[in-house]
């Protein structure tokens, strides 16, 4: 799983850096201006629901943490990495794709957005899906840390076993609930 796991981070990365690449470097759609103070930034309107806005994020995700100092760009950077690191050891221990999977997704992302961090100082977001309804702008990072979460999530609660012996949350879940509609009565916390 490890190897399933780096290789999905190692596409993640490559992904995201190419498509900054695309919008920083021939789209040129941050002028100068845009990164220091928010002025003259493109936005391209592509279709009714999609859009290209180019936005510096000096937070972490949503816009939270802004770090607008240095000391909070770099521990912002350390934090990445961190996390990161704690990430990957877990990946290593991984015993189904799902995880693996989820695991690759989110360190790939996170190590997109980091470079961003140090070189620029901010991370580059330029995807738009306001006519979805979806107030954020994001990157390919930021999608796939937020796929490999929500995958994070339904693999602890459907298919990990949180004691041994007792089944998944889920599968706990649906005993309780059967307890409380007039089922068999159902002992346990």
């Amino acid at each position: 799983m490890l190897r399933l796991g780096l290789a999905l981070a190692a596409v993640v990365f490559v992904f995201d850096q190419i498509s900054k690449w695309l919008i920083l470097g021939p789209g040129r759609f941050s002028p100068p201006g845009c990164l220091e103070g928010g002025y003259g930034c493109r936005f391209i309107e592509i279709s009714p629901i999609f859009d290209l806005q180019m936005v510096w994020n000096r937070g972490v995700s949503f816009g939270l943490l802004r770090a607008s100092e240095d000391i909070a760009r770099w521990g912002l950077v350390a934090l990445s990495f961190a996390i990161s690191g704690v990430f990957l050891w877990w990946l290593r221990s991984a015993e189904r794709r799902l995880t693996a999977v989820a695991l690759g997704l989110v360190i790939g992302g996170a190590l997109g957005n980091v470079i961003d961090r140090i070189r620029f100082g901010a991370v580059a977001d330029f995807l738009d899906f306001n006519g979805l309804w979806f107030p954020w702008v994001f990157n390919v990072a930021d999608a796939a840390i937020t796929v490999g979460a929500i995958l994070l999530a339904l693999d602890m609660v459907f298919f990990t076993e949180s004691e041994p012996g007792k089944g998944t949350p889920w599968e706990q879940a649906k005993v309780w609930f059967k307890g409380l509609g007039g089922g068999e009565p159902h002992s346990g916390a």
